[in-house]
């Protein structure tokens, strides 16, 4: 046992055996799909509570936290990947705004939650629950009593992920300000530091990202191989030419800045991109995180216990949150609040319309800006993956080379989010019809990069559960997931395809189209 679970499992039956604690966790559990998690492997979804010593008896099975969804159920025991969109729909009976703040930073995770709470109040929302995560951030929750059932026509219940997400990139947005006078008002060293500044783009307002240009040449093939490609390095590294597997030269760099929300760059639309510099998205400098929602999301219980900190995931009074201390989620010293704040029914109808509002003016305005392959983020993502064709890859073609931005990206080792990227790799290399005993060692060789690693046996579980199953392809490029697990880019070709398989069955057919124009010439 590693010393991080020695030390939860050392306090979790303690812990957990006080009955304040078991009465908050099942409390909170009503109408709730819950899952238990083992220290690294979540147990069955989905899973409830009949009584409070149910917790207890997970606990005692190894059970050393518990998270929950943030839609309300009406039967939580029923809810399935197998139901359709329509019957998930008539199952929820409501949902919760939760807002996650993760920053690896807790203070700046403090400032950031003052200012979404700020804001929340701007709209007249002033009954907001808090919580420590048990980490470095903290849990905003605005309950599902605070909202109307209905807006017009339209049944809230129904509204879920849409209607959430909208309200919590509205109050990003005019929250920003909030924090960024916070931060530069208060510590000269991080403005001085990092650099409040960045180019915007123009249609969403949000920073972009510089990237640059590279154009790359092998000489040692004739004709020469020359490739363009788009990278967040200024000069490449040791890309090699795909005929003769030689590294190529780098001929020309050029900067460009580049919108990952409109997918758009300043080479095709330099009018789009202000090139003044502005105040950057603090939010994103930060490294936060405060988008919480997806269809079947679970977040951490109220004073459920954290596995890398052993430290409670502990409710707060709003206005405290910048007295916190670690030390006031100490699981032998917390002490017991609601995490649901008595909200006054509908008190949220106001942010909700102003949210719905600014989503539907900034839709319109990239409409008329020509940019309606817009992905908006606001909606479940209907379309399903296609794949293009089909061809048999050879060994050698298994290549980061052939791989999209973001398969890439997770091959290059996580510290979070590495369940779904297990989930990811493993559609994406048996899609292209790597067998499963490379499959496997792929994703051990993966996995010595991750930090801290998968235990073994959870990568053994998956490898069996997908070979009794049937291959699927791994999500589309517009999939929020890229973004929830931080590995989300695109280059040109990202941009033009729709799923990861996509792209790798595009390179390698380019890769093979050259080689034959190379040995017809030769």
């Amino acid at each position: 046992m590693e010393e991080k679970e020695e030390r939860v499992r050392a306090i979790a039956l303690l812990y957990y055996s006080r009955k304040d604690v078991l009465d908050a966790i099942f409390k909170f559990s009503k109408n709730r799909e819950i899952s238990p998690r083992y220290f690294e492997g979540f147990g069955k979804r989905p899973d409830s509570f009949q009584y409070p010593m149910d917790i207890l008896s997970f606990v005692k099975n190894g059970a050393t936290s518990f998270h929950c969804s943030e839609e309300l159920w009406e039967e939580p025991l029923r809810v399935s990947t197998e139901l359709g969109k329509e019957q998930i729909t008539e199952l929820r009976t409501g949902w919760d705004l939760v807002i996650d703040i993760d920053c690896k930073w807790v203070d700046y995770s403090k400032k950031a939650a003052v200012a979404i709470i700020k804001s929340l109040e701007f709209s007249g929302v002033k009954n907001v629950g808090v919580k420590f995560s048990g980490s470095k951030g903290f849990h905003i929750i605005v309950p599902w009593k605070a909202f109307p059932e209905k807006i017009g026509d339209i049944n809230a219940k129904e509204m879920f992920p849409e209607w959430p997400r909208a309200i919590v990139e509205y109050l990003k947005e005019i929250s920003r300000p909030i924090l960024e006078k916070m931060i530069i008002n208060t510590d000269d060293d991080f403005a001085k530091v990092k650099g409040l500044t960045g180019i915007r783009c123009e249609l969403c307002k949000n920073l972009s990202q510089e990237r640059y240009q590279i154009s790359v040449r092998c000489d040692n093939c004739y004709p020469p191989h020359i490739e363009t490609f788009s990278s967040t390095e200024k000069k490449y590294k040791d890309k090699k030419c795909p005929v003769c597997k030689r590294i190529m030269e780098e001929t020309t760099s050029k900067k460009f800045f580049y919108c990952t929300r409109c997918l758009i760059n300043s080479l095709n639309n330099p009018e789009n991109f202000n090139e003044t510099i502005l105040s950057t998205d603090i939010f994103q400098l930060l490294g936060l995180d405060i988008l919480l929602v997806s269809s079947r999301h679970l977040f951490r219980m109220p004073y459920s216990l954290h596995e890398k900190t052993a430290l409670a995931s502990a409710v707060l009074d709003k206005n405290k949150i910048e007295e916190f201390q670690l030390t006031d989620a100490d699981p032998l010293k917390v002490k017991i609040i609601d995490f649901i704040p008595d909200s006054e029914k509908n008190e949220a109808e106001k942010l909700l319309l102003q949210a719905i509002d600014w989503h539907k003016n900034n839709e319109m305005n990239r409409k008329e800006a020509g940019h309606s392959n817009y992905t908006n983020g606001y909606s479940e993502n209907t379309e399903k993956n296609e794949l293009r064709e089909k061809i048999e890859l050879s060994e050698n073609e298994f290549t980061g080379e052939n791989f999209p931005p973001v398969i890439n990206n997770i091959l290059k080792g996580m510290e979070d989010g590495k369940k779904r990227g297990v989930f990811i790799l493993i559609n994406f290399f048996r899609t292209l019809g790597m067998n499963l005993k490379d499959v496997e060692a792929k994703l051990n060789e993966w996995n010595k990069l991750n930090k801290p690693s998968l235990k073994q046996g959870y990568i053994n579980a998956q490898i069996s559960w997908h070979s009794k199953n049937k291959v699927v392809l791994p999500p589309n490029f517009d999939n929020e997931i890229y973004k929830e697990m931080g590995i989300y880019e695109m280059d040109q070709l990202s941009m033009k395809l729709k799923n990861p398989v996509n792209y790798t069955i595009a390179k390698v057919k380019s890769a093979r189209k050259y080689r034959m124009k190379t040995k017809s010439a030769s």
